[in-house]
């Protein structure tokens, strides 16, 4: 499997420019190349192959006046840009033939675009030197800030410009999960997990993990931010600057949302053998009044973060369908009591008269309906207290004279 390490960097001046220029080249070729299809598509010619591209916006393009500057970058990062185009048509048309998601068709790219991306193959020749700088073609030697070690040589390695005007090198490492090297040890634990918005996840143990809610919790500076930046005049260099405050302002509450999900995902993997979640509809929940909390929460981001993880540690990782009753059927007797507003948190079965909690309730159910052995001893349940018939006999604090004759 492959695994995608990021670092901060922290270029000079002079390299933000070089790095400017690159971004600029690898834009302009992709356009340049998506031109020349859709040209060809509109005049009914043959779809132009990847190396006639390469062979005329490329090569040939750098002995005209107009893209004499194309010289002045990597040629691997122009190249690198076509075969991006490659793979933007590849999986738009494997859309339409129902081989994966469906993709809009490739567009255009602007040099208005707040993220820019740049990729350096094996075949750029760049490397990190004895003192641990990134060292790229044309660019120069750029200050990492490592946060941990490869843990195998990278085959590539992409630069990232991000909307707040930070910079990132991005490592593709290639892993063998089946080699065991990340395997961790054996455990007899296993968990289902019922995500909600008033608690992250509830765990068919009875563990309930609160909900950080990032984006509601930084609201007021994101509202000041966004309402200096209305103020500013278009197309003003004061706009600029206001326009990456916001940037930056989102950029640290999706951060902070991520280094939750990457630290409670490493946890509930390495703890448990095997964990079950429910598949949720993220896009029709989000079309309800609970949409910004449902964007807040990104269940979507902490299932990915599962699959993964699972999948490198050697771990099981089930899923089951969005349609399981999991909040109306009793973890005890197995009856279907049938649905609930959410106002109710806690309910008795009619069953067998135990009291459960809803969303414990729901995460032993989701363990269940994925084959996993687990028992709602541990959670919070328990009998409900039933009166006694009127025809059974009681008994009395003093004795009582005998009626019989």
């Amino acid at each position: 499997m492959q695994l995608r390490y990021s670092f901060r960097l922290y270029p000079s001046a002079g390299q933000r420019a070089a790095l400017a220029k690159a971004f600029g080249c690898a834009r302009v070729v992709y356009n340049d190349a998506l031109r020349a299809r859709e040209s060809a598509r509109s005049e009914g010619l043959p779809f132009p192959k990847a190396g006639d591209l390469s062979k005329r916006l490329i090569t040939e393009a750098k002995n005209t006046p107009g893209r004499a500057w194309l010289g002045e970058v990597s040629a691997v990062v122009l190249q690198q840009s076509l075969r991006d185009l490659d793979a933007a048509y590849r999986n738009f048309f494997d859309g339409l033939q129902g081989k994966g998601p469906r993709r809009g068709a490739p567009r255009y790219k602007s040099r208005k675009d707040t993220r820019q991306a740049v990729r350096f193959t094996a075949n750029a020749r760049w490397s990190v030197t004895a003192g641990g700088k990134l060292r790229l073609p044309k660019i120069g030697d750029l200050r990492v800030k490592w946060s941990r070690a490869l843990p195998s040589v990278p085959s590539s390695v992409t630069v990232v410009k991000d909307s707040a005007g930070r910079y990132f090198a991005s490592f593709v490492v290639e892993t063998d999960p089946a080699a065991g090297l990340d395997r961790a040890p054996q455990t007899d634990a296993v968990a289902g997990i019922d995500l909600g918005l008033s608690h992250f996840a509830i765990l068919s143990d009875g563990t309930k993990i609160a909900s950080p809610r990032f984006l509601r919790r930084a609201r007021k500076r994101l509202r000041k931010a966004q309402q200096n930046l209305g103020r500013k005049a278009k197309g003003s260099k004061n706009r600029d600057k206001a326009r990456v405050k916001v940037a930056r302002a989102h950029a640290k509450v999706a951060d902070a949302r991520r280094e939750f999900h990457h630290q409670l995902s490493t946890r509930m993997i390495r703890e448990n053998q095997a964990v079950a979640v429910e598949d949720l509809a993220v896009k029709g929940l989000a079309r309800t009044r609970l949409a910004k909390s449902v964007y807040d929460a990104g269940w979507s981001a902490f299932v990915s973060m599962l699959e993964y993880k699972a999948a490198r540690y050697g771990r099981i990782l089930v899923k089951i369908g969005r349609f399981e009753p999991t909040s109306q059927m009793c973890s005890q007797c197995g009856v279907k009591d049938g649905p609930k507003p959410l106002h109710v948190r806690e309910w008795t079965c009619r069953a067998c008269g135990w009291v459960l909690d809803r969303d414990i309730n729901a995460a032993v159910n989701v363990a269940k309906a994925a084959g996993l052995a687990v028992s709602a001893c541990g959670a919070q349940v328990r009998r409900a207290s039933v009166p006694a018939p009127r025809s059974e006999a009681g008994t009395h604090p003093t004795p009582q004279p005998s009626t019989a004759r």
